[in-house]
């Protein structure tokens, strides 16, 4: 059997543990033969391939990023795209898909299993949100990177006497600000779904200031005021069409200070949170999710995704993985209010 691999969307820590697993696993056991696709949807769309065996490999466990490249790709929205990939699926001689990537990706991929492809996705997202997997690789590394930087951001704050916003990534979901808030300390957290109320947050600031000490703000990327007036974007859309976000954390840091007259400044960890090296957790979880996929494949178990639910992988219909976003549950955040101010 001949196997397509590829990888989509942002890149994200323990892409090459799935590539590697998947590889490995499908080589050894079933005798397969694999053709990577670059840069994800591109890759079958263009005919860009590369080699992929045990060779190539080797060595990149612990390597951040993806050695197939990646990009966000919509074969949907390129005239004859969907025949193109079709086609050139066919000249590769490959008789399944293996794809990695989160939400977009896993929509394409399910779009082209209705159309007969075979295809087993594996999920990906650092924003942790797919619904058809309690964690998705990369989540880890990224809520870890920011735990690390608020860290570090707690004494500068206080020699300076200033508030810190420190913006973290999570479109729709707060997943990430909720747990890096909470392991790093924060004494405000801002998450896409819950608005927020900016005379709160100030009172929350000054609340802080009056214990002597400074508070560090942990903002999601597409957190709101219940306003809707402060939240930044470019106007830009992708492929997907998703707006670019960005500003929050400037303009939310501006209105503190306005209002309160401290000092404040905005810290964007931006794609600092989705390079490098993934963590053990990440690893560990990538390389089940590539051997199971490789299993799935070889049990032509098409149109699945394979998931984590506790600690077993299982394998869920590829729709569930995109159906609908993994958002915090309000439980959830009542719980962490208590820390806040």
């Amino acid at each position: 059997m001949r196997v397509g691999v590829l990888t989509g969307g942002g890149d994200c820590p323990g892409l090459n543990a799935v590539i590697r697993g998947v590889v490995r696993k499908g080589a050894k056991e079933y005798g397969m033969e694999f053709v990577g696709f670059r840069d994800g949807w591109r890759g079958p769309l263009d005919n860009h391939t590369c080699p992929l065996g045990v060779p190539q490999v080797r060595g990149i466990l612990p390597r951040g990023g993806t050695i197939l490249g990646s990009s966000r790709t919509n074969p949907f929205s390129v005239e004859g795209g969907v025949e193109q990939i079709l086609d050139n699926l066919g000249s590769n001689g490959c008789d399944a898909l293996i794809t990695i990537g989160g939400e977009d990706t896993l929509g394409v991929a399910t779009r082209l299993a209705e159309l007969g492809v075979n295809i087993v996705g594996v999920p990906k997202t650092i924003d942790n949100d797919l619904s058809g997997t309690d964690f998705t690789f990369g989540f880890d590394t990224a809520v870890n990177i920011a735990m690390e930087a608020i860290d570090r951001l707690h004494t500068t704050a206080e020699s300076h006497h200033r508030v810190l916003v420190v913006e973290v990534m999570g479109r729709h979901a707060g997943w990430i600000a909720l747990h890096c808030g909470l392991a790093g300390g924060a004494n405000i957290i801002l998450i896409p779904e819950r608005p927020f109320d900016i005379e709160r947050v100030c009172a929350q600031v000054e609340s802080r200031f009056a214990t002597h000490y400074s508070p560090i703000i942990v903002v999601a990327e597409g957190a709101e005021p219940a306003a809707g007036t402060m939240s930044l974007t470019s106007g830009d859309t992708d492929e997907f069409g998703h707006v670019r976000l960005g500003g929050i954390g400037d303009a939310l840091a501006k209105g503190i200070e306005r209002r309160t007259g401290k000092e404040a400044r905005a810290v964007v960890l931006g794609h600092i949170q989705r390079g490098g090296t993934p963590t053990a957790f990440d690893r560990w979880l990538a390389t089940r999710f590539g051997l199971h996929a490789a299993q799935a494949v070889h049990e032509r178990d098409f149109a699945t995704m394979v998931a984590l639910r506790g600690t077993e992988i299982v394998r869920v219909p590829l729709a569930e993985g995109t159906g609908e976003l993994k958002t915090v549950r309000p439980e959830l955040y009542d719980e962490a209010e208590v820390l806040f101010g």
